[in-house]
């Protein structure tokens, strides 16, 4: 049996731990849920007038997207804005597939362009191919969508509105809802996650501190701020986070914006979404030794002190989860007994307790609290929660053990149903 102050450290830590953790994201709840909800009962503010509205450039990275692509490029061209002062960069990064040519097939529109680019600098990830499609735009704010996505109409106008109307603001971005949300209970689990994630963390970042995080679709940004910072990084696996990192040191800040939705696909097998985060835990990674020393003394500080919470959040989580499972499995086997005094039972039933309202909440805001998202929502903590473990170790033995080399991993797309 293990027992002693150094047991009853662990415990206190992992307690503290995990309660900060509570504490800070109610917080964000609140305010999170504050905003969500105004922003999407009050009336829309006087629309920017459509002389007044500058031209956009969308560009859409696209390797191997034959499934999907169609699709996407139709969804765009239904964009509710000026015809004349928008573009669309379709940009053909070394596919195999029939990209091109579906791109060609869906239209004829003469906005829409296809780039194919050179063999030499192809299928190197994302970053190069947004930075390939920069040197072709034309318009003064670019707007990225992912190849999968099926942006609402209304989706890009409010984006624009907002940097039309604040000159502070570097980018704004929209919400991402998930297209494929009830393909089996794995993608339940990714729909709660997302829902959740952008109701509280996002929205509620933006109120507290007027920072949130650039997703990979579904927002804009200056060109010139884009352009001044050299554009997108070829070395970060998770490219939306390396620049939202750049925005900020550059004294611009980020908007969220629920109002503008857009609908992409999500991982429906347990091996793709494997993939798809371990690129953004190793992204993480990267951006930790990049930029962790220069945040310890950035200013704003509190927002460069969230950017480094943000950064470290997967190994906060992680030791979090694994210190609190095996205190648990250790007291239910008889192997570990806590002589800490306290009521620890009734005060994790109320950590878990709250962590489910939250999220049910953060669900009844986007119409999804049905009974069976409820019951997940109970059960996720114990399962879905659960697969970062491996996830995260695996990350943190690739790049600061095996010191593999990172390499871009696109995620599988399903068939548009």
């Amino acid at each position: 049996m293990f027992s002693g102050l150094l047991l009853n450290s662990v415990f206190v830590l992992a307690v503290t731990l995990i309660w900060f953790m509570m504490l800070y994201q109610s917080l964000l709840f609140y305010l999170g849920h504050r905003y969500c909800v105004k922003e999407r009962r009050r009336k829309a503010a006087m629309p920017v007038p459509d002389q007044d509205l500058p031209g956009v450039t969308v560009l859409v990275p696209c390797h191997n997207e034959g499934r999907v692509i169609a699709h996407t490029v139709r969804a765009l061209l239904g964009l509710d804005y000026p015809a004349g002062s928008i573009e669309f960069l379709l940009i053909n990064d070394g596919s195999t597939d029939d990209t091109a040519d579906s791109i060609r097939a869906a239209t004829s529109d003469p906005r829409v362009r296809v780039l194919d680019v050179p063999v030499e600098l192809a299928a190197r990830g994302k970053s190069g191919a947004l930075n390939y499609g920069l040197r072709f735009a034309r318009n003064p704010i670019l707007a990225i969508y992912d190849a999968d996505n099926t942006p609402e109409p209304g989706a890009l106008r409010p984006l624009v509105e907002e940097l039309v109307r604040d000159s502070q603001l570097g980018a704004a971005i929209g919400m991402y809802r998930m297209i494929n949300s009830r393909r089996n209970l794995f993608t339940r689990f990714l729909n709660i996650e997302g829902i959740s994630f952008q109701w509280i963390v996002q929205a509620g970042r933006w109120m507290l501190l007027r920072f949130v995080s650039l997703p990979g679709t579904n927002f804009v940004i200056r060109r010139d701020l884009v352009e001044k910072l050299n554009g997108w990084d070829v070395s970060a696996l998770t490219e939306d986070a390396e620049l939202t990192l750049r925005i900020y040191q550059e004294g611009y800040f980020i908007k969220f914006v629920p109002n503008s939705v857009s609908w992409e696909q999500e991982p429906e097998t347990l091996p793709v979404w494997f993939r798809q985060r371990n690129r953004w835990v190793r992204g993480s990674n990267y951006l930790i030794r990049r930029h962790a020393l220069r945040l310890l003394h950035a200013k704003p500080r509190l927002v460069a002190w969230e950017m480094l919470y943000s950064l470290c959040l997967y190994y906060v989580f992680f030791f979090a989860v694994v210190i609190s499972d095996l205190l648990f499995l250790g007291s239910l086997a008889g192997m570990i007994r806590i002589t800490v005094p306290g009521p620890y039972t009734l005060v994790w039933l109320f950590a878990f307790l709250t962590f489910v309202m939250q999220i049910v909440v953060a669900l009844a805001g986007e119409g999804e609290d049905s009974a069976l998202n409820i019951l997940l929502a109970m059960a996720m903590y114990f399962t879905y929660c659960q697969l970062w473990i491996p996830l995260v170790a695996k990350a943190f033995y690739d790049d600061f053990v095996a010191r593999r080399p990172m390499k871009w991993a696109k995620t599988e797309r399903f068939e548009v149903q």
